[in-house]
């Protein structure tokens, strides 16, 4: 049987891949690509845009195609043997992309290219490789040079550590719950934990700290002590204060910290922040430290005001004089039930999975103007779909939708790209892109379809947002098609815009069906969840921009690299409410600045939503009397914003489609802090 990792003729042989495959086919794909590197870096080769596509970007798009597979499989279906290979693998791959990036042969030929020979996306993709270039250290010399790259390998090798320890920690903890101890827990929530505990030989119920479990305890178990055992063991995960020290992330946090600082001040930044910030809309650490301040002035009020109604509440009604950190949840939940007689758990099984991704198609179809088919392809779990995009019969993309949490698949939801939509130069053909859907939601109990939070329905609205940005691109050139090439801060835009349909009646009413009757969302429940909607935003506003200001002060301040607990401390000091305990360790689980590319780079979230929501506006001003969405703007939309991809900068994209630069007023007022 030919290695499936080799195979680029037709869609990914996922089901055939086998620990086995992975170190031969990196050494062949590797070796490829090093001879097109070689090649296209010669005297005799010609500075030409097309001519070095054809040879390299082939070569690496192959290399990068593999490890893509391999590197999906780890984080979807991890096993010790794939986990194992992965990482024998891992300085290899990262050896040869971190030479490409500061091959200085390389650089040179490309500042030959003529500029005027360039078509504009190519002009575009031309502007971001020489500046990536720079950022990847073409510049250096020498010792300087050879360092640079030790860094990078070093960096690749303990991110994907600080990440597994994280995923080991929380698989890694469980506890043995009494009927007494769950009482108040949902019955579905309860069920899966039931069967989990006779599936290892126990009665009674297996508690875990994966979010669909989590989640559920903290809001609705009333046993204190029951809620203080999650809690204690979800803040102290991956650091030496958890059960299993043996994942403690401690060390690696500061030596990240460290070696970024490092490679900053080698290529001529003052901090891992402002070369963070050299990609993206963001000018400098400043101006990103006074919006997210500025924001936080905005929301703090709001936020007391959301902190001294729990107060209230639990003294009155809940007979909590003194809530711990571990009750907040749990206050926070019994007070938006009885102020708005609403409870998640009472629109959760009208939230029946196939209903709500129906309802999901159909936006998109008609918004987008395109249809989604079920299609067919090898996949690595039974659970996992397969669908293709087509507009008016032509197939415009493909992608995988993986939505249940299991054991050895990492928590949290991500839209990764399996191929980007380019017209290949080795073909003459336009290769049509395709995507992962990743999400961890509760499967289905005792035959029924698996059942969504309304959070649920928005993490899916969300992940398909960035899905339709990589699929809907009509981005010829690779590099800036799709998510490629755009601005890290702007690259939420249209996860964040998609959410927003989520609270649309128009919409909503379609993407519902009660699990026992099959009966819509009745409107009065639904009117009830928009006025929550907005319930404690103030707190919830200051607690993402708690972990951006953490995330740009470690990044600036690179003297505190061993006093992380002290910045957080700092931060917390200037704009939270709420003050977790001494002993809570959120640093050792922020995997998205230590593990996954938001380092300098948390506050993108806060500033796309700005994006977002004023985007979304402008459906708001065009919509229809009975709140359907305009097919105009949507195609105004598509046209300006998805299609163009990283083809031109994020503010232009914008500007073209609202008319106008961004503003704050339009996310103060969705989120109910506006006046």
């Amino acid at each position: 049987m030919s290695n499936p990792l080799l195979d680029f003729s037709a869609l990914p042989r996922f089901s055939e891949v086998l620990p086995e495959h992975i170190s031969p086919a990196m050494t062949q794909l590797l070796a490829q690509a090093e001879q097109a590197m070689k090649a296209v870096t010669s005297d005799s080769f010609p500075a030409d845009w097309l001519s070095t596509s054809k040879v390299l970007d082939t070569a690496t798009e192959q290399l990068g195609r593999a490890w893509g597979m391999v590197g999906h499989l780890q984080g979807v279906a991890d096993t010790p043997e794939l986990r194992a290979a992965y990482n024998a693998e891992l300085p290899r791959i990262t050896d040869f992309f971190t030479r490409l990036g500061a091959n200085e042969a390389l650089y040179a030929k490309y500042k030959a290219i003529p500029v005027a020979s360039l078509n504009p996306e190519q002009a575009r993709a031309h502007t971001l490789a020489l500046r990536n270039f720079v950022l990847s250290g073409a510049e250096l010399q020498g010792p300087a040079k050879e360092r640079f790259a030790a860094i990078q390998e070093r960096l690749a090798e303990i991110s994907q550590l600080f990440s597994e320890h994280v995923l080991d920690a929380t698989d890694a903890w469980s506890l043995l719950a009494s009927q007494e101890e769950v009482d108040g827990v949902p019955a579905d929530v309860l069920q899966t934990a039931q069967a989990a505990a006779t599936a290892d030989g126990h009665t009674g119920y297996k508690l875990t700290l994966k979010m669909p479990c989590y989640l559920p305890v903290m809001q609705y178990a009333h046993s204190s002590s029951l809620r203080e055992k999650l809690y204690r063991a979800h803040a102290t995960r991956a650091s030496a204060e958890f059960a299993h020290p043996q994942f403690d992330n401690s060390a690696l946090l500061q030596e990240i910290l460290q070696l970024r600082q490092e490679e900053a001040a080698m290529l001529g930044f003052d901090n891992h922040a402002q070369v963070s910030l050299a990609s993206k809309m963001a000018e400098s650490p400043a101006q990103v430290m006074d919006f997210l301040r500025d924001l936080a002035l905005r929301a703090k009020p709001y936020a007391e005001k959301d902190l001294a109604e729990m107060r209230d509440f639990a003294r009155q009604e809940l007979n909590i004089a003194d809530p711990q950190p571990w009750d907040w949840t749990f206050i926070g939940e019994k007070l938006k039930e009885a102020r708005y007689n609403f409870s998640e758990q009472e629109i959760k099984p009208y939230f029946t999975a196939p209903t709500v991704m129906a309802g999901l198609f159909k936006i998109v179809e008609t918004l987008f103007e395109v249809s989604i088919r079920p299609d067919s392809a090898p996949v690595w779990h039974p659970k996992v779909e397969f669908y293709r995009i087509e507009r008016s019969g032509e197939l415009v993309a493909q992608f995988y939708l993986d939505p249940g949490a299991r054991s050895g698949k990492r928590g949290g939801a991500w839209m990764d790209d399996v191929r980007a939509r380019w017209l290949r130069p080795d073909t003459g053909l336009v290769q049509t892109p395709i995507a992962h859907l990743v999400c961890n939601f509760a499967e289905g109990v005792n035959g029924q379809p698996p059942l969504l939070t309304h959070d649920d329905v928005i993490t899916l609205f969300h992940e398909c947002g960035h899905g339709l940005h990589h699929m809907l691109t009509q981005v010829n050139e690779r590099d800036v098609s799709g998510i490629s090439g755009v601005e890290w801060d702007a690259v939420e835009l249209p996860s964040q815009f998609m959410e927003n349909f989520c609270w649309e009646w128009s919409v909503l009413r379609h993407m519902t069906a009660h699990v026992d009757t099959g009966e819509p969302l009745p409107r009065a429940l639904f009117d009830k969840m928009l006025a929550a909607k907005n319930f404690q935003s103030g707190l919830q506003t200051l607690r993402q921009i708690e972990f951006s200001l953490l995330d740009m002060r470690l990044h600036t301040e690179p003297h505190r690299s061993g006093d992380v607990l002290g910045v957080l401390k700092e931060v917390r000091a200037d704009v939270a409410v709420l003050h977790p305990p001494e002993w809570h360790r959120m640093p050792h689980s922020f995997s998205h600045i230590f593990a996954g590319g938001y380092a300098a780079g948390y506050y993108s979230y806060k500033w796309a939503e700005v994006l977002s929501a004023d985007a979304y506006a402008a459906f708001e001003e065009t919509a229809a009397e009975d709140g359907s969405p305009s097919l105009e703007t949507g195609r105004r939309y598509r046209q300006s914003i998805l299609e163009r991809g990283g083809s031109r900068t994020a503010m232009n994209s914008f500007k073209e489609f609202r008319g106008r630069e961004p503003s704050l007023d339009a996310l103060m007022r969705h989120q109910g802090m506006a006046g």
